[in-house]
């Protein structure tokens, strides 16, 4: 049997919804019932739902694909550094659980606010942050993320070279996403095992549907690798307990 899945990284992309394009790009559509056909085979028991650069700060796509997704699915968005107390209950009370903050591509509140506003969702609705950089830039950020109250790293940091800086924020604390295998510049199934080698509660699995502008897209065989990668001991907690725990601690209402 299928293991159970947290899905602590996908996307939805909802064309009647607000979407801006990013470096010129626009994903095609990716609805709530286009993610559960792609999933129909996996054990999926829950997920993060996580804005795209595409999506800028526009929340009604990802209110509306909580709604439908259920109690289980929670949000990670982005926000501008002038979001109000209000906006961020609204939200919250909606099951989005993180702010993100999209390095890599933009789209998202700047490096410069990420002290400050991560510290902000925390203590209104009691957020994580969560990053989609490149480990290599992790040094320059390593004093500002080694200080905040919760952090996670999106897609095992994207390249090799960043690894060292990694998991020493993994020792810190920080948490990081096994997901995106085909946009990595690493051998996910190494950066995997060394996360978990350094603390076994740190990994969270994903799936990155529909993996926009990956060189590959996700293949179930991703979560073989991953659990080849990883002691037995540790499967159910890199599935779905770790992220479970992260982003259910307060249960969404049905």
């Amino acid at each position: 049997m299928t293991p159970p899945l947290f899905d602590a990284h996908l996307h939805v992309v909802d064309p009647a919804f607000p979407l801006v394009p990013n470096q010129g790009y626009l994903p095609p559509a990716f609805t709530v019932a286009d993610y559960r056909a792609a999933v129909a085979d996996l054990h999926v028991v829950g997920g993060a739902v996580v804005s795209g650069s595409f999506q800028a700060f526009d929340q009604s796509y990802l209110v509306r694909a909580l709604m439908l997704l259920g109690p289980s699915f929670v949000g990670v968005t982005q926000l501008p550094a002038s979001v109000t107390d209000e906006e961020l209950l609204r939200l919250d009370a909606a099951g989005v659980r993180a702010v993100r903050f999209n390095l890599a591509r933009g789209g998202s509140a700047p490096v410069a606010e990420l002290d400050r506003l991560a510290r902000r969702v925390h203590e209104v609705a009691g957020w994580h942050a969560e990053l989609y950089v490149d480990a290599r830039e992790l040094p320059g950020l390593a004093g500002v993320l080694r200080a905040l109250p919760a952090v996670v790293v999106d897609h095992l940091g994207l390249h090799a070279d960043g690894t060292p800086a990694l998991l020493d924020l993994v020792a810190a604390g920080v948490k990081v996403k096994a997901t995106g295998f085909g946009r990595v510049d690493l051998d996910p199934a190494a950066v995997a095992a060394a996360v978990v080698a350094v603390d076994p509660g740190a990994l969270l699995a994903g799936t990155d549907l529909p993996s926009t502008r990956a060189r590959r897209p996700f293949e179930p065989v991703d979560l073989r690798l991953l659990a080849d990668a990883v002691p037995a001991e540790h499967h159910d907690a890199v599935l779905r307990g770790n992220a479970a725990a992260l982003y259910l601690a307060r249960p969404r209402p049905a």
